[in-house]
């Protein structure tokens, strides 16, 4: 269906307009599985193209930047840069809305200013290459490339599970990972950063509302909790006489609720693995992965020590050793207190009600606010809380809800620019 015909009156946005470029995405990149445009696959070119075909009709310059990511600029007034993000690709099997709506929602809205002339600032749609890491595992390539935290020596020899390495991929679409940190020279003009994002989660479904601005993300602390104990004939040995590994690691299954809950955060077993693992075995070795996250850097250091210390008690009490190992961590990243209020007030002005909540899931957002750039996500309600999910779904009256909000706050945000330049 044309963009055209869907607009009513040059210069207005029109929310149902993304709504129908959204469908025409998910029938040109998905299957009865979901979503597939997979990074740097032939299914993500083709919706890169889907993106580039519409971006012509538009009086922008468009590029791809030395990291893959896809840039479409507005030239305004002043050279300072809002920037609108998001991301095309998608786990295998995703749901219709997880990173394209970003997108697409930046699209009308950057369609909206340019019919309305030159703006007071210049304004740039980018879509980040691999936001999602579904491919090689390393999320957020494109953002951390533009952000300088992408360390090349981590990246090279990735490969996915055909055997392809990262490089192979990045040049087959073409892309050199050598030159990828080049893109730092992106954000040298950015003033600003705004992303809109399904919540993937069920806060604003069980609150009754559309729409929420997001504090920031969270902080992660990753580590692996390994209990040894003693292997044992599980006929012969009696109940109190074991060193069971398994029964120290299983008292931490409850405890990091317990934990969670005094500090507000969240905590997650996600993996638990026991030697020699057999059913006429005591168990000798567990080893579990503990996620913990906070949007407060002091509670999350809080949850990781009492977390530390729940297993020493409980490997004492068992007669078993612990050990820790360290797999990933990353700061919390607060988003710009002006950008809050501005995407707070912009809610209000196109649904009536606001909420704010942080994100637990990093998002390209954060990389950018690393860099340095006042930053600010706006959320829209997912049904059932489901993301990466072909269920995956948002009512279309939310949907075209967050749109309005969004150009909503790039105006208030340009306005913004324009009064702290």
């Amino acid at each position: 269906m044309s963009g055209t015909t869907l607009n009513p009156r040059a210069g207005e946005i029109n929310p149902a307009r993304t709504v129908s470029e959204l469908k025409e995405l998910r029938a040109l990149t998905g299957n009865a599985q979901g979503a597939q445009r997979v990074a740097f696959t032939d299914t993500w070119l083709t919706a890169r193209d889907f993106l580039k075909d519409k971006l012509a009709e538009l009086p922008v310059r468009v590029r791809t930047d030395p990291a893959g990511n896809l840039w479409a600029t507005l030239e305004g007034e002043r050279d300072t840069a809002l920037i609108i993000g998001g991301h095309l690709d998608s786990v295998p099997n995703g749901g219709w809305l997880d990173g394209c709506l970003n997108v697409l929602a930046g699209l009308e809205v950057l369609r909206r200013i340019a019919a309305q002339g030159k703006p007071p600032v210049t304004v740039r749609l980018v879509d980040w290459a691999d936001e999602e890491g579904a491919r090689f595992g390393r999320s957020l390539f494109g953002s951390s490339a533009a952000s300088g935290h992408l360390k090349l020596e981590e990246l090279r020899h990735l490969r996915d599970k055909d055997g392809i390495t990262l490089p192979e991929a990045l040049a087959r679409v073409g892309v050199d990972l050598e030159r990828a940190p080049q893109a730092r020279e992106e954000l040298r003009t950015a003033g600003a950063y705004l992303e809109l994002h399904i919540e993937q989660g069920p806060v604003l479904e069980e609150l009754g509302l559309p729409l929420g601005a997001v504090l920031g993300t969270v902080g992660v602390e990753r580590h692996t909790l390994t209990f040894r104990g003693q292997a044992a004939h599980s006929g012969s040995t009696p109940m109190h006489r074991r060193r069971d590994a398994l029964l120290a690691a299983a008292r931490m299954a409850q405890e990091i609720y317990s934990i969670a809950a005094r500090h507000g955060g969240v905590c997650t077993i996600g993996s638990c693995v026991t030697r020699p693992g057999i059913v006429t075995s005591v168990v000798e070795e567990c080893s579990i992965t503990l996620d913990q996250r906070h949007l407060d850097a002091d509670r999350l250091a809080a949850m990781w020590h009492e977390a530390q210390e729940a297993a020493r008690r409980f490997a004492q009490e068992g007669n078993v050793e612990v050990e820790f190992g360290y797999l990933w961590s990353i700061e919390p990243i607060p988003f710009h207190p002006d950008l809050i209020d501005a995407c707070e007030a912009a809610i209000l002005e196109a649904s009536g009600t606001a909420h704010r909540l942080p994100s637990g899931p990093l998002h390209d957002a954060a990389e950018v606010a690393r860099a340095g750039v006042p930053t600010v996500m706006m959320f829209v309600q997912s049904l059932y809380g489901i993301s990466h999910n072909r269920i995956e779904d948002t009512l279309e009256v939310h949907l075209e809800a967050s749109v309005r909000a969004l150009d909503r706050l790039a105006d208030k945000t340009m306005r913004w620019l324009t009064r702290e330049g």
